[in-house]
């Protein structure tokens, strides 16, 4: 049943403009001239190599958002935090015109952003997995009781 929400276009991009930096980077690297009027040393090459991993590490580290739905709970991965959550901690699904990402509302009061849907590049695929996740939401949280909602409120009288 996991279901997994991940920017597949964002990821392809990112991915791909990481691995053509890090060629270019390399090719610097090699070609630049050894002699001449301004020779590139050894710690010259070595340091454009590095640029070129660093800014592939980067964009990895950028595409690596997503979420995972599982019977469990959410497992919510951004760029550097991971966090997981029951379902009964998610009580409502946001994404708003504008947004970058979806926002999850929290039993605590907080908010969660959830990087791994977009609307970004992929617009119409964001809106399908807010929604998905919307209903995933519903079925299988265990909303606690709020007030104003219905339940057991004592009521005039």
């Amino acid at each position: 049943m996991p279901v997994t929400f991940r920017p597949l276009l964002t990821r392809v991009v990112l991915l791909t403009v990481g691995i053509l930096l890090l060629g270019t980077f390399l090719v610097l690297a090699v070609l630049m001239p050894e002699e001449g009027a301004s020779p590139w040393s050894t710690g010259d090459r070595v340091g454009v190599a590095v640029l070129g991993v660093l800014a592939l590490a980067v964009l990895v580290l950028l595409s690596r958002p997503k979420a995972v739905a599982d019977r469990g709970g959410l497992t919510v991965v951004n760029v550097v935090v991971r966090r997981r959550l029951a379902w009964a901690e998610v009580l409502g699904v946001r994404l708003r015109p504008g947004d970058a990402w979806v926002h999850l509302d929290l039993a605590d009061g907080t908010t969660l952003a959830v990087m791994g849907i977009q609307p970004g590049i992929a617009r119409r695929q964001a809106l399908h997995d807010a929604r998905l996740l919307r209903e995933l939401v519903t079925a299988l949280g265990e909303a606690p009781e709020r007030p104003g909602r219905g339940g057991d409120q004592a009521g005039p009288g």
